[in-house]
């Protein structure tokens, strides 16, 4: 295996590395923005509507300019500045958020003004997630990457944690404080992001082509271990997402306002925050496919009991579980793919990672809200589980070679 430590003298701790700080600030401010918009939205949407179904169309606004941008975004990402790419992105974000805020204080949005504003901020997400990613490498000594890619995650989930349950109660007061702090949040984290020193930069000054903007898809293509690795959580996530569907779980199950929906959208994040400084503690030495697929069975036992609870606590704790089984599988799979890619390639590469995610996350989202119009929130989310289930179980056969990884090694 190739020493981690290959970059000479580097900060032993990412507590002495400013860069990274400066980055994880600046993720904490966007993600919690991010999840507020999400509650609000959400608890927006189904009391204008009262329709799973809706709640599963902003899922989908979100994943068109994904599909849309992902080359593009890959593509930018490797050629040009990805602070700067970050910057426009969350500037765009925050434009967005002003409208909101704008659009709930004199009383003009309607579910189709909603969707229209959250798909422009899923086509600024498709650039920012895709350069937030493969920004990292770039401003932390190899030998610091999979500490700080769990420590990266954990960042986010404090965002999952406090977002949700500061926007759920908002959201329950006026959702244009909601909106309002968003923006200001955009704001900052774009500030924060400017200041951040980059020690290898993106090189690509290829012209643009067919060739250049699939490189990406090849390599994936072509690397068993990232493909099964990505296609695990795609497909795993896609048939057992329940995020979407927790308004509905909120209102009509639990009984519970927005401040409500808030702690049920914060609970994956306990979890998952849980997993992430455990793993920036003790990064996985061993055994680390066997994990993976661990993680993603544990996952969807979890949606399934989730299902069936008809307790709020319970369904807390599970959501809780279900968090914790991702976020393990999250940083062994973003460290895989950021060891096992070259530099020239990591931007297009990561958009393709960065789409599956928003593909698992966002169709996930759609197919459950399109389900349970068609038989009910429960039954969709517990054939959800089901089928997460059976996806370990053809995954497992399908890339035996990663279930056999050991080790996190970069490539030879």
């Amino acid at each position: 295996m190739v020493s981690m430590n290959a970059q000479g003298a580097s900060p032993k701790s990412l507590r002495q590395h400013r860069p990274f700080a400066l980055y994880w600030g600046s993720r904490v401010c966007s993600t919690v923005a991010l999840q507020m918009q999400a509650v609000a939205v959400g608890w927006l949407i189904y009391d204008i509507t009262r329709n799973p179904l809706d709640l599963g169309l902003v899922g989908l606004v979100q994943f068109i300019p994904a599909v849309l941008f992902v080359l593009f975004a890959g593509h930018a990402a490797d050629r040009y500045d990805r602070r700067i790419i970050i910057r426009v992105c969350q500037s765009v974000s925050g434009l967005a958020m002003a409208a909101l805020a704008i659009g709930s204080a004199f009383g003009w949005l309607s579910r189709d003004t909603l969707l229209a504003i959250v798909f422009f901020t899923g086509a600024a997400r498709a650039f920012e997630q895709t350069a937030l990613a493969t920004l990292l490498p770039g401003i932390v000594p190899v030998s610091l990457l999979s500490r700080a890619t769990a420590a990266s995650a954990s960042a986010f989930q404090i965002a999952v944690i406090g977002g949700p349950a500061v926007g759920g109660l908002l959201t329950a007061i006026s959702p244009v404080l909601v909106f309002a702090l968003c923006c200001l949040l955009y704001i900052i984290s774009s500030t924060v992001i400017s200041m951040v020193t980059v020690e290898r930069n993106a090189s690509l000054r290829k012209p643009v082509s067919f060739a250049v903007l699939f490189a990406g898809f090849r390599y994936i293509w072509h690397n068993r271990l990232i493909l099964g690795a990505i296609s695990i959580d795609l497909f795993a996530v896609v048939v057992g997402s329940v995020y979407a569907l927790l308004p509905v779980f909120a209102r009509d199950v639990f009984h519970v306002d927005s401040s409500g929906l808030g702690i049920l959208r914060a609970s994956p994040g306990v979890g998952a925050l849980v997993a992430a400084v455990l793993l920036a503690h003790r990064p996985p030495k061993q055994h680390v496919g066997r994990m993976i697929f661990a993680a993603v069975g544990a996952y969807a036992i979890a949606v399934i009991i989730f299902a069936m609870s008809t307790s709020f606590f319970l369904s807390m704790g599970l959501l809780a579980i279900l968090g914790f089984s991702d976020m393990v599988s999250v940083v062994i799979r973003t460290t895989l793919i950021q060891l096992q890619t070259t530099d020239e390639v990591r931007g297009r590469a990561g958009a393709v990672n960065s789409l599956f995610v928003i593909a698992s996350n966002q169709l996930g989202d759609f197919r459950a809200g399109l389900a349970a119009s068609w038989i009910g929130t429960v039954p969709a989310v517990l054939v959800g589980g089901v089928g997460a289930l059976m996806v370990v179980a053809v995954s497992r056969m399908m890339f035996s070679s990663m279930y056999r990884i050991e080790a996190l090694e970069t490539r030879r």
